[in-house]
């Protein structure tokens, strides 16, 4: 399910093709098995409308969870990039032969980082990680040196900024691996699929059938479709950039 959540336009019409095939299945395969009777269709369409709106509530509760994850990336993108400035003038506290060095490397590792934003290549991506990790250990050795050079609370308060810096980085990854729960996809779909079937079954002449057999399923899909791409920061075209990062290297570069 994963690897259909980082591709939304696939998900879609996945789920398009299965959404329809559970409508065709309600009029071709239920309504020939058990035909619905006149005195059946008040308690028909009572179950019908709750489990639509259950699907409802599902997917507005999703809507929401996928956009709080997105607000949350945005605002640890925006908490690494102002760590980074913080720590970039926090760094003329230490002696001129470190300061330099970690400032030229704090450039580097926030040019690393927005490049890393905006990567939707696997193969790049691992090699930005794996260059970030390297360069976050140089950093890290540069702190440490000032804290050893200067035992006080000037080189406690360089060595914390770098920490800040650090942790950034890790909340950021940690907010793009919170996904909405698996659980809550399966449950959505399978409404989704019974809804379908549903309507398929209740439908009533064939110039409505055919309607139902494309809008609702067209509906369900792009809702879900939706939820994909704003949920994921790796597939679809719902991003959070990197703005704040950019910000901040155009001002470093200067």
């Amino acid at each position: 399910m994963a690897a259909f959540v980082d591709h939304p336009a696939i998900l879609f019409f996945v789920l398009l093709v299965l959404l329809i095939t559970a409508v065709a299945f309600g009029v071709f395969v239920l309504r020939r098995v058990a035909p619905l009777r006149e005195d059946e269709r008040d308690d028909f369409n009572a179950i019908q409308g709750a489990t639509l709106t259950l699907l409802a509530l599902l997917i507005g509760f999703s809507i929401s969870m996928a956009v709080n994850r997105y607000d949350q990336r945005k605002n640890l993108e925006e908490a690494e990039a102002n760590s980074i400035g913080t720590q970039y003038a926090r760094a003329d506290l230490a002696a001129p032969q470190i300061r330099d060095p970690m400032k030229l490397a704090l450039v580097q590792y926030t040019r690393l980082r927005q490049s890393e934003f905006q990567t939707r290549n696997p193969d790049e991506r691992k090699r930005l990680d794996e260059e970030i990790s390297a360069l976050q250990s140089k950093l890290w050795d540069q702190a440490t040196l000032v804290a050893r050079t200067q035992p006080t609370p000037i080189g406690s308060l360089v060595v914390t900024g770098m920490n800040d810096v650090l942790n950034s980085q890790d909340y950021s990854e940690a907010a793009r691996i919170n996904h909405v729960p698996l659980g809550v996809w399966v449950l959505m779909i399978l409404i989704a699929v019974f809804g379908c079937a549903m309507q398929g079954y209740g439908a009533k002449g064939k110039r409505r059938t055919a309607l139902l057999m494309t809008i609702l399923p067209v509906t369900i899909a792009l809702s879900l479709a939706l939820i994909a791409d704003i949920d994921s920061p790796r597939g679809g075209i719902i991003h959070v950039q990197p703005q704040n990062l950019t910000r901040l290297l155009q001002s470093l570069e200067k």
